[in-house]
């Protein structure tokens, strides 16, 4: 194990946010039992993570969906590998529903059953590193970088949260004949958030009443959840893990946002990188909101 920067913890090669990490929780993480009805959200970090765990807190708790609970969804859903508020994860009532970053290879051996659901959400990896970038500049368990030049050259090398982009996809990807897994797209998501809920129910066998699914889409708009307290970890931030400036979890929500803040010359160096690194990968990549 690396201890040597003050933000990031490397364990088993893999970078975690070092100042919110329980190194003993991640010793236990692989033979963590895990039970037929359990769900995992997995994604890389600024991947629609968020927004997703509100999702699946509205498809499974009527509560959630009817606020008739003021239940936060980071306990709601909460992060398999930070254990931010302590939760007993041991004795949740089913169905329990994580979210997590790991890569493939330190998630529970038990995820291997097939039985256990698991949900993949990515996104294109420019509006990725842009939103990574705002948000460590905001975050204080992150670190800070001046320009977005030099936050490039960090997430292309993986010397962030979460490791290379390019790892954490095609690890996954590669490996998902080892698990039950779908994978879904941010951008997909983004143009039809309808059809994704129903894939989402589909998927993971639940159905909803056209009401209900009515309540789910309404409420996982981008705009309803940045005014619902309960999904944008607001609390969180203030309280627990600190800002250095004032700001929202959920910035902008947005596609092609990348395009406001690379320059030809950056932009040409990560089509090159990713070409290198992403050849042959089936999985489809929307890098502009006007794309089909």
């Amino acid at each position: 194990m690396d201890n040597t920067d003050e933000y990031l913890l490397n364990f088993k090669g893999y970078n975690f946010e070092k100042l919110i990490t329980d190194v003993e929780h991640l010793e236990m993480m692989e033979d963590f039992e895990i039970r037929d009805d359990d769900v995992f959200l997995v994604t890389y970090p600024k991947s629609g993570t968020i927004w997703t765990q509100q999702i699946l807190s509205l498809i499974y708790f009527d509560s959630h969906r009817n606020s008739t609970e003021n239940i936060e969804t980071m306990d709601r859903v909460p992060f398999f590998e930070y254990n931010i508020h302590n939760l007993d994860y041991v004795n949740m009532p089913s169905p329990r529903i994580f979210a997590s970053h790991l890569p493939y290879y330190l998630v529970p051996k038990g995820l291997k059953n097939k039985k256990t659901k698991i949900l993949y959400i990515y996104r294109n990896p420019k509006d990725v590193l842009i939103s990574f970038f705002h948000f460590s500049n905001w975050v204080a368990t992150l670190e800070a970088t001046e320009t977005i030049e030099h936050y490039l050259e960090k997430f292309l090398d993986g010397k962030v949260v979460g490791s290379r982009w390019f790892d954490h996809i095609r690890g996954w990807y590669e490996h998902r004949h080892d698990f039950s897994i779908m994978f879904l797209s941010y951008e997909d998501m983004k143009k039809d958030l309808r059809g994704s809920v129903l894939k989402i129910c589909s998927f993971l066998e639940k159905e909803l009443s056209e009401e209900d699914l009515d309540a789910v889409v309404r409420q996982a708009t981008f705009q309803n959840m940045k005014s619902d307290p309960r999904a944008n970890y607001g609390n969180i931030i203030n309280k627990e893990i600190g800002a250095r400036s004032n700001g929202y979890f959920l910035r902008k929500g947005t596609i092609g946002d990348w395009k406001h803040h690379l320059t030809v010359k950056q932009n040409e160096r990560f089509d090159m990188i990713f070409k290198k690194n992403m050849k042959n990968f089936p999985l489809k990549f929307v890098w502009d909101m006007n794309e089909d």
